[in-house]
């Protein structure tokens, strides 16, 4: 019998992303942010995805194992790596294609003859020049920095897998898709500032180090739905920055706004207990707009985040009573 499976990682620039100085290409309309990619992957849209310049890197790890007698006999890697390229308009359109670097599969691991694990990292970097200080030697970088992630897939005997994202560069945004196509989960940090002055060298994988990815569930498709329209609204929202520690809202107090989380991870905590983390594209606190104007759970950032304050009346009231009940299952 033979079984496969796969995992997908797309990695892409959302808007806000970019600090400082690089940033102004992307204000002034010459460089642009992505289009997040769909909720659901199908069969042509990674070649699709990177020939319209949606994403920088999409790792597509697929793989298969031989089971005879309930063991495994033989397995393989398929799959492979996309890097994609990058357009200015200056005003005349300019494409720099991405540089790709080797795509790394390290020898599959057999777990006591059920199972095997299969790893693969896909990276490069963009194709136009990116002169800049960086941390460590030679100090100087023309180069852009790089950008990866690094999978991890394991196929058991019994016709069941799971997948991991077990490392990644600080940027882009990196959305991870199941065997079925599906968005099920997000790295929850995106840190231009540390990847544009260290991602680079021996600073990547293909250095021999990786970087540990903080992973979140993805949100909801109602969640996505609502922040899309918020974002692309052309509405002047409040926007605020917590450090680890932070509360954002505290259980008992008054309050009816809502919150989108742009960056990072709250942790849900509810009479003392934490009971979910939350990442980015969530919305938050439309329970206390439903429900008397009191909050019914502290939000407390884990990581450092960024949210925008969004007033209960830009949202519609049945989308909000949706949203709720997605939070009850």
């Amino acid at each position: 019998m033979r079984v496969e499976s796969s995992v997908t990682a797309i990695s892409w620039i959302p808007s806000e992303a970019i600090e400082g100085m690089p940033k102004l290409p992307f204000e002034l309309g010459i460089g642009h942010y992505d289009e997040p990619p769909p909720d659901r992957l199908e069969e042509g849209d990674l070649e699709r995805l990177r020939d319209e310049d949606r994403f920088r890197e999409a790792n597509h790890l697929k793989a298969w194992i031989r089971v005879e007698g309930g063991k495994v006999v033989d397995f393989g890697h398929e799959g492979g790596g996309f890097v994609g390229s990058t357009t200015f308009r200056m005003p005349f359109k300019v494409v720099f294609r991405g540089v790709a670097f080797d795509v790394l599969r390290p020898e599959p691991e057999v777990l006591d003859s059920y199972a095997v694990r299969f790893v693969q990292t896909v990276g490069g970097r963009a194709g136009f020049p990116a002169p800049r200080r960086v941390s460590g030697k030679p100090f100087f970088r023309v180069h852009s920095a790089t950008a990866w992630t690094t999978l991890a897939l394991t196929i058991n005997a019994d016709g069941s897998s799971f997948h991991e994202l077990v490392g990644a560069s600080p940027f882009p945004r990196h959305w991870v898709y199941d065997r079925d196509g599906n968005l099920v989960e997000k790295s929850g940090i995106v840190d231009f500032k540390t990847w544009y002055r260290e991602a680079h060298g021996e600073n990547t994988p293909w250095g021999e180090e990786d970087s540990d990815a903080f992973v979140t569930a993805a949100e909801s498709a109602l969640e996505r739905e609502i922040s899309r329209e918020l974002m692309t609204a052309g509405l002047d929202l409040t926007r605020s920055t917590l450090e680890p520690g932070d509360t954002l809202v505290e259980q008992g107090e008054p309050g009816d706004e809502l919150y989108l989380v742009l960056d990072g991870v709250l942790a849900v905590i509810i009479d003392g207990d934490e009971v979910a983390e939350i990442g980015p594209g969530a919305i938050v606190g439309e329970k206390a707009s439903l429900e008397g104007g009191k909050r019914t759970a502290t939000l407390t950032a884990r990581t450092r985040t960024r949210v925008a304050t969004v007033p209960s009346e830009l949202v519609d009231r049945i989308e909000m009573e949706d949203l709720a009940a997605t939070r009850r299952d």
